[in-house]
């Protein structure tokens, strides 16, 4: 069985390579043409084909290109009123010769709209009829009949992908536009929501400077967050975490030596509440740290604390 699982993926990939050397001026044609388009970019195809074609635009949706899945039967029977004169319509067939596509094109030619061929085939009746084509020409299905959709409906997808992401590079699309379209999901939370949203506001282990070593021990236990905020709310002067707690030990190992303003950290990262979640998680892992107090950097006064690991 494993073996059977590897031959199908180095078919496909052997497939997707030779669909890689294909790759001609005709791609940056295409992506030129969704740039410069008015409307939305329909995606239509039957079968498999129907299948990859509603991947493919709730992709390109979901990354700042308007689109949407149309079958064709349905189209054949009244849903061609949903295509726009300025609409392009992106028709998918791994033969080039599917019946419900060719019985809807003479109607997208009469509306005006700009076509855009996906098949394994450029000589074929839909691609000749169509601006534009994106060749998806395989060396083998992996099915070992070579008659089910294997590595031709991979390659759809795959270049489905390959539009979806040249577009969204070329627009600078960025990961707070991808969370609006996402804003019921983790990610959508974390690009849109700031972080005073989610940080700790009670409780905060504050403690003098001139406190002993033992009520900064029993302080860092008592607050749970791996470290104590030397001063009040009002002023900071810095901060003891457990790692610079257990550097002085290890330098020291007689308590009665060790005293605050010697341990502690004088200049703690500060980030304004208003900060997207997200900024503030990827500078704590840039600078390695599972927590940052939140305040005014200037002022040196803080009203929470976030921990990474409460996202």
């Amino acid at each position: 069985m494993k073996d059977i699982a590897k031959r199908v993926f180095n078919v496909e990939i052997e497939s997707l390579q030779h669909v890689v050397e294909l790759i001609d001026d005709s791609f940056s044609d295409v992506i030129e043409t969704i740039l410069e388009g008015k409307g939305k970019l329909i995606v239509t195809g039957i079968g498999k084909s129907g299948l990859i074609g509603k991947k493919i635009s709730a992709t390109l949706s979901s990354t700042g290109t308007s689109s949407f899945f149309l079958h064709p039967g349905e189209a054949f029977h009244g849903d061609l009123g949903m295509i726009g004169a300025d609409d392009i319509v992106m028709l998918i067939s791994y033969s080039g010769e599917t019946d419900e596509l060719l019985k809807i094109i003479p109607y997208l030619k009469w509306n005006g709209n700009e076509l855009i061929a996906m098949t394994g085939d450029p000589n074929s009746t839909i691609a000749k009829n169509c601006t534009h084509h994106l060749n998806i020409a395989i060396k083998s299905e992996a099915c070992p009949l070579k008659l089910a959709p294997t590595s031709s409906t991979t390659a759809a997808l795959v270049m489905g992908d390959a539009v979806a992401v040249a577009l969204m590079e070329v627009r600078g699309f960025q990961p707070a536009d991808f969370a609006r379209f996402h804003p019921g999901g983790s990610l959508g939370k974390k690009l849109l929501t700031r972080v005073k949203d989610f940080m700790r506001t009670d409780n905060l282990p504050f403690i003098n400077i001139n406190a002993s070593f033992t009520d900064l021990v029993l302080k860092m236990s008592e607050g749970r967050l791996g470290m104590v905020i030397i001063g009040d709310s009002e002023r900071i002067e810095g901060v003891v975490t457990d790692g610079d707690l257990r550097r002085a030990l290890v330098a020291n190992a007689d308590t009665t030596q060790l005293h605050i303003p010697g341990m502690m950290t004088k200049s703690p990262i500060i980030v304004d509440g208003e900060e997207y979640l997200s900024q503030v998680e990827q500078l704590m892992r840039e600078k390695r740290i599972a927590t940052v107090l939140i305040g005014s950097a200037t002022e040196h006064c803080i009203t929470g604390v976030y921990q990474i690991y409460n996202a």
